[in-house]
């Protein structure tokens, strides 16, 4: 016996499959796989959070031109447009204790469900009752697929793999998130908006029916786990409390807030930023760009990653940030405006990947959901408060402060990390 468990030590450190099924038994609770970075789990995986991405972000620019044209007022259409992802601030807790205590697979398909109930009430509603009831539920769906999507990605991964492997899932989020509103805007024009909800509605079947073909259903840690854990930061068997958020993630919750603030101000203001300015320039071209530089950032930078301490990126992004800030500041013309987009997803693009890659890594043995809706809780403040922060710039101060102001965030991250930094790098490193 003593030969045969020194055996299975050795194998597991070497990184090779022990002859017996412990390996693949610790895969199948959710923490440690084999080496291999890409297997068909995985790939359905990213395919299916490319789905479950392109349904809400190409019913985003549409929802509230349709609910005004049902009846909605225009307080409650503005409201209408920010009611997806304050529902999903307030479930992400909920969602992240349940996908550490029930199998991940069951999690996305109740979300993949949730979504595709409120494209149908997209579809069939003809009053502001039924639109405000859908995005309630498209909220849950979409808390239930996000968290628990990269949760499910993230225990596939082999721990010196993460952050290339989340660096991918952001990818694929970021390609929807460039895709799906084209897509929507086109069908719309050409269509009118009961065929682009239908688009969304063949999104939303699409993450259900892919999640079908996932052998690994993400079952909950179990009490037994093999002695390779030790790199965990373990968790008393049998400790059941409710938990809303993962103290160790705080820190990282606050910096990807204070990134997606100007990103996300950015977002809903930059076409009426340029008309108020009176500047010559293709607005619509600002976030293919982005897309783009952020797709081939991440393809260049994937083994980075896994290398490269916290601080380095946040140092980096930081000064991209700014940049991005600071040229949209002074944009007169397309060239400004693209280098803008660049350093845009320099700073923002680049975090939200290492961020997200971080909280896991700083994550508890079976607290890996806790630790990613605590992230979301940032990014979903980050993409209320963008929105509110530029409305109140760009209606009570000059236009000309409207950047300068949101520059402050910057410095602010700084501070954040100057104050939390000892707890930010995990063992990796």
């Amino acid at each position: 016996m003593a030969g045969s468990k020194k055996g299975f030590d050795i194998s597991l450190r070497c990184g090779r499959k022990p002859r017996n099924n412990a390996w693949e038994h610790a895969g199948k609770n959710g923490e440690f796989m084999t080496e291999k970075m890409y297997n068909r789990n995985i790939v359905l995986i990213l395919a299916a959070s490319f789905c479950y991405m392109a349904c809400p972000m190409l019913i985003t620019p549409l929802i509230v031109g349709f609910s005004e044209s049902v009846g909605a007022a225009a307080v409650l259409t503005g409201i209408i447009g920010g009611l997806m992802n304050m529902c999903s601030i307030v479930c992400r807790p909920v969602v992240g204790n349940l996908t550490d205590r029930f199998s991940k697979y069951r999690i996305a398909l109740i979300g993949a469900i949730l979504t595709t109930v409120a494209c149908i009430g997209y579809i069939v509603a003809e009053d502001p009752v039924l639109i405000v009831i859908s995005r309630i539920v498209n909220g849950v769906g979409f808390s239930c697929c996000s968290v628990c999507m990269s949760t499910w990605l993230s225990n596939m991964l082999p721990r010196n793999k993460i952050g290339s492997g989340m660096g991918l899932y952001g990818m694929m989020n970021a390609l929807a998130m460039a895709v799906a509103p084209a897509i929507g805007v086109w069908v719309y024009q050409a269509f009118g908006y009961h065929a682009a909800f239908c688009v969304a509605l063949a999104f939303a079947i699409a993450t259900g029916l892919t999640i079908q073909f996932i052998s690994d259903k993400g079952e909950p840690m179990t009490s037994v786990q093999p002695e390779a854990s030790r790199a965990e930061v373990l968790e008393p068997v049998g400790r059941k409390k409710l938990e809303l958020v993962d103290r160790r993630v705080l820190p990282i919750t606050a910096i990807i807030m204070l990134f997606a603030i100007p990103y996300c101000a950015t977002q809903s203001f930059i076409v009426s930023y340029t008309e108020t300015r009176d500047i010559a320039v293709s607005v619509g071209l600002f976030f293919p760009i982005y897309a783009i530089i952020l797709l081939v950032l991440r393809m260049v930078m994937k083994g980075s990653f896994d290398r490269l301490p916290f601080k380095v990126f946040l140092i980096g992004s930081s000064v991209c940030a700014f940049c991005g800030i600071g040229l949209l500041a002074v944009m007169e013309n397309n060239v400004l405006m693209f280098l803008a987009a660049t350093f845009m997803a320099g700073g923002y693009g680049i975090m939200c990947s290492v961020c997200q890659s971080t909280a896991i890594l700083l994550a508890r043995r079976g607290k890996r959901g806790l630790a990613n809706s605590t992230y979301y809780i940032g990014l979903d403040l980050g993409m209320t408060l963008g929105p509110v922060i530029g409305g109140f710039l760009y209606g009570h101060l000059d236009i000309s402060m409207f950047y300068p102001m949101l520059a402050v965030t910057v410095p602010l991250i700084i501070i954040v990390y100057i104050f939390s930094r000892k707890g930010l790098e995990p063992k990796n490193f």
